[in-house]
């Protein structure tokens, strides 16, 4: 199955981007006939045929619409302070988006080792993985946004904050239910600072232990994100 993206998709007859049209003409050779799925990040995928395979305008006809497709029963956000290693975020971000997220806040931290992020990087990593993992949704990536500011996002959901302290914290299985909405905050390389924790608690979260290994950020992220999946499978 070959997926592409466009978020912006107007009537039957669709032409792809440049960078689309490239892959699909030269890089995977398809022509006209041939059958490409599309997808527009909110919930259609599209069955279309090629019609013209021009390398800079690849213009296809919907055959098909799929609406909805993959929507879950439950909504999944993680905010989650970037590593010091981009490359570990971004690894974060593609798995996440495999394994199934709503929505990704990067947060900023006392103990924050990266303060600054290439969001069009980061929104390249997502489109990918979304595509590769055959989902009609894209997650919403946000700006980074200060951890004072992020705890005030979904009020309604259940809150959680993965924290290491004396690893004795209620396991997040054990907190999570079938078909809730969910937010889980994630720490950096050095964790949150107690004031942090307090700050997190007094805005209505329950500090929650991910197992009994201390884990690096990215792979608190994924564990988090996998644990909310599989109860909700």
């Amino acid at each position: 199955m070959h997926i592409f993206y466009i978020p912006q998709i107007d009537g039957n007859s669709i032409v792809l981007p440049e960078d689309e049209s490239k892959h699909c003409v030269r890089v995977l050779r398809l022509n006209t006939g041939d059958t490409i799925n599309i997808v527009n990040g909110k919930g259609n995928m599209l069955t279309c045929s090629i019609t013209d395979p021009h390398p800079k305008r690849c213009t296809v006809e919907v055959i098909e619409t799929q609406h909805k497709f993959g929507k879950r029963t439950f909504r999944l956000h993680i905010a989650i302070a970037p590593t010091k290693n981009i490359e570990r975020f971004e690894w974060f971000l593609e798995k996440a988006t495999e394994i199934g997220i709503d929505e990704i806040t990067p947060i900023l931290c006392k103990h924050s080792e990266r303060k600054t992020i290439k969001h069009e990087r980061l929104e390249r990593v997502i489109v990918a993985a979304m595509k590769q993992s055959i989902k009609a949704y894209k997650p919403t990536l946000n700006a980074l946004t200060p951890l004072k500011n992020a705890i005030q996002q979904d009020p309604h959901s259940t809150r959680l904050m993965a924290y290491c302290g004396d690893f004795n914290e209620p396991h997040a299985k054990s907190l999570i239910n079938q078909n809730d909405n969910i937010f889980i905050l994630i720490g950096p390389e050095g964790d949150f600072s107690p004031n942090e924790v307090e700050m997190a608690l007094k805005a209505g979260f329950n500090t929650t232990g991910l197992g009994s290994s201390r884990l690096r950020t990215e792979t608190a992220g994924v564990v988090a994100c996998t644990i909310a999946n599989l109860i909700n499978q």
